[in-house]
C-alpha cells in the first residue's frame, strides 16, 4: 500500500443524529492507553486520575530487546519493583506485568535493558466503564422474508439486502471462486460466535483464542462473546467469511476460514497487552490476514513524548510487525470521528476513556491511533451506498490507504432496491442478523479481498498481497465539495488526485480483480 505519512488510528461508528448505527468498535472500530504520575506531569486533572489508581493494581508493558533468554535480569527487576509477570513475549521483547506500585513504570525505565515501559490503562483492574455508542439494528422477520423472496439462484436468502457486495464486485468474484480453505483471516475483536450458522462452516478453532488478560487462554469457546458483550466481532467475521450455504448472508470471501481472537474486556476495552497477545497468536498460528476494527484503549491518540503512551505504541508495533513478518496482512479501520488524520492538530476530548478524559490538542503525525496508523498496517476508510466517503469516516492524505463499504445514514446514501438500509447487514450472536455501520465494517471488506488475493496467489508474501490490493483498487477522485447532508456546508475537505487522495486512498477495493488478475 502507499506508505503512511506516519502510522495510524480507531473505529465503530458514532454516526450523526438520525443515523442508525452500531457501537462498532471501529471507533474502535479507535482509543488508547494508561498513565503514571511521571508521564502526566502538570496536565490539568491528570494527576487526580493517577492518585485515584495509586495502590491499586494496574497493567503494564515492559519492552526489552527481542530474543529468548535476554530478559532474565529485567524479569528479576520487575519482581523487585513490585510487579508480577502475566506473560513474557520474548520473541518480540514485550513483557506484560501487573503491579500496585504507582512508580512501577518510572522505576523500570531506569533498569538496564529496558527500552520503554508504561501503564496500559488509567483505571484499576478491572476497567469500570464501556464505550458503546449505539446498538445494532436487528433485521426483522418480515424484512428477512421479503429479502429471501427476491434472492435469485445462487444467492443466500439475505444477499439482496447486501448492497456492499456488488459495490466491490464480490458477487462477480464469487462466480469465479469463493476463496481457499487454506486461507485464514483472524478477527482480533470482541469475540466471535462460531456457533452461528453463517460462521460455523468456516470457523478455524485452532487459530482462535481469548487474549483479554494479555496471556492466551485456549479453553474451548473462550473466543466467544458472552450475552452481555458486544456482537461486533461476530458481525465483522460474517462480513469477511459468512458461508455461502443457503443461510443468511454471504461474506466477501465465503470460502476462506475465519478465526476469533478475543481481545476486549467485558466492559468493551481493547488494552495493549490484549492486542499484543492477539497479533503474536495470529503470527504463530498461520493466519494470513488480521482484521482490526478498533483502537487501542484508553488513548485515541498515543503521543510519543509521553513515556507510557510511547511504550504502548512500541509494544503494538513490535507485535504487528512480527505478525507481518510471519506472513499476515494487517488491516485496520481508520476511525469514525470525521477527523483529518493528516491535519496539523486534532482536539481529542475522549482520552483517557477508562477514567476521566482530559481534553488535549494532538498532532496526529506524532500522536498515533493504534493500530490504524502503525507502520505496515493497511488503513481503511468507509464509503456508503452511493460510493461516497461515509459521513463519519476519518480521512487524511498519506494516511488512508484504501476504502470499502462501511455504511452510512440511509438518509445520506440510500442503496438501490431491493436493499433498504444504508448500513451493513451481518450476523450477530444467537443465530440472528443485524445492521451495523462504521469503518469497523469497512475494514473487513478489505480483509476479505486480501483473503481472495491470497487464495489466488497462495505463495504471495504479505507485502505482495498489499501491493496487489493497492494496484487492483478502483481509483475514485476526491468528492469536492463534500456536503454529505446537503445543508450547504462543507463537511470535510479531500486532498489529492484521482489515483490517490485523502478520502479513498488508492480507491475502492476490488474483489473481482482479486480473483482474476494474475
Amino acid at each position: 500500500m502507499t506508505p503512511h505519512r506516519t502510522s495510524r488510528s480507531r473505529r465503530t461508528v458514532a454516526v450523526s443524529a438520525g443515523m442508525a448505527v452500531t457501537a462498532a468498535l471501529a471507533f474502535l472500530p479507535g482509543t488508547a492507553s494508561a498513565t503514571s504520575a511521571d508521564a502526566l506531569g502538570s496536565t490539568p486533572g491528570a494527576r487526580a486520575v493517577v492518585a485515584e489508581a495509586a495502590g491499586t493494581p494496574l497493567s503494564y508493558v515492559v519492552n526489552v530487546r527481542p530474543g529468548y533468554g535476554n530478559s532474565s535480569k529485567v524479569k528479576k527487576a520487575i519482581g523487585e519493583a513490585g510487579g508480577t509477570i502475566v506473560h513474557a513475549y520474548d520473541q518480540i521483547g514485550v513483557i506484560v506485568v501487573h503491579s500496585s506500585n504507582d512508580a512501577f513504570a518510572k522505576t523500570m525505565r531506569e533498569v538496564r535493558g529496558v527500552q520503554s515501559a508504561g501503564a496500559t490503562r488509567t483505571a484499576p483492574l478491572p476497567a469500570q466503564s464501556t464505550k458503546d455508542v449505539g446498538t445494532p439494528k436487528a433485521l426483522t422477520a418480515a424484512q428477512a422474508k421479503a429479502a429471501s423472496v427476491g434472492a435469485v439462484a445462487g444467492e443466500d436468502p439475505l444477499q439482496p439486502l447486501q448492497w456492499d457486495l456488488p459495490a466491490i464486485k464480490a458477487d462477480k468474484a464469487h462466480e469465479k471462486t469463493l476463496g481457499s480453505k487454506k486461507v485464514t483471516v483472524a478477527v482480533i475483536d470482541t469475540g466471535v460466535d462460531d456457533t452461528h450458522p453463517d460462521l460455523a462452516p468456516n470457523f478455524d478453532r485452532e487459530a482462535s483464542v481469548n487474549c483479554v488478560t494479555g496471556k492466551p487462554n485456549t479453553a474451548d469457546g473462550a473466543w466467544r462473546p458472552s450475552a452481555e458483550e458486544s456482537p461486533h466481532g461476530t458481525h465483522v467475521a460474517g462480513e469477511i467469511a459468512a458461508a455461502k450455504n443457503g443461510v443468511g448472508v454471504t461474506g466477501v470471501a465465503p470460502g476462506v476460514k475465519v478465526s476469533g481472537i478475543k481481545v476486549s474486556t467485558t466492559a468493551g476495552f481493547f488494552y495493549t497487552e490484549s492486542v499484543v497477545c492477539g497479533f503474536v497468536w495470529a503470527a504463530e498460528h498461520g493466519v494470513d490476514v488480521t482484521n482490526n476494527s478498533y483502537y487501542t484503549d484508553p488513548w485515541m491518540f498515543n503521543c510519543k513524548d509521553d513515556p507510557d503512551q510511547k511504550a504502548l505504541v512500541d509494544a503494538i508495533v513490535r507485535a504487528s510487525r512480527y505478525a507481518e513478518k510471519k506472513g499476515a496482512v494487517n488491516v485496520a479501520s481508520a476511525g469514525n470521528s470525521n477527523h483529518d488524520l493528516a491535519a496539523d492538530s486534532i482536539h481529542d476530548t475522549t482520552s483517557p476513556n477508562d477514567t476521566t478524559p482530559v481534553p488535549r490538542d494532538v498532532d496526529p503525525g506524532e500522536c498515533l491511533d493504534a493500530p490504524a496508523q502503525l507502520p505496515g498496517v493497511v488503513t481503511v476508510a468507509s464509503t456508503g451506498a452511493k460510493g461516497l466517503k461515509s459521513s463519519f469516516s476519518n480521512h487524511g492524505l498519506g494516511v488512508i490507504d484504501i476504502a470499502a463499504p462501511g455504511g452510512d445514514s440511509t438518509a445520506y446514501q440510500r442503496p438501490a432496491p431491493p436493499a433498504v438500509s444504508g448500513l451493513i447487514l451481518g450476523p450477530v450472536p444467537g443465530g440472528k442478523w443485524a445492521y451495523m455501520a462504521g469503518t469497523s465494517m469497512a475494514a473487513p471488506h478489505v480483509a476479505g479481498v486480501a483473503a481472495l488475493i491470497k487464495s489466488t496467489h497462495p505463495h504471495a508474501s504479505a507485502q505482495r498481497v498489499k501491493s496487489l490490493l493497492a494496484s487492483q483498487a478502483d481509483a475514485v477522485p476526491c468528492t469536492d465539495p463534500y456536503d454529505i447532508n446537503g445543508d450547504g456546508k462543507v463537511d470535510a475537505v479531500c486532498e489529492g488526485g484521482k489515483n490517490y487522495n485523502g478520502f479513498y486512498g488508492v480507491g475502492i477495493a476490488d474483489a473481482l480483480d482479486a480473483v482474476t488478475k494474475k
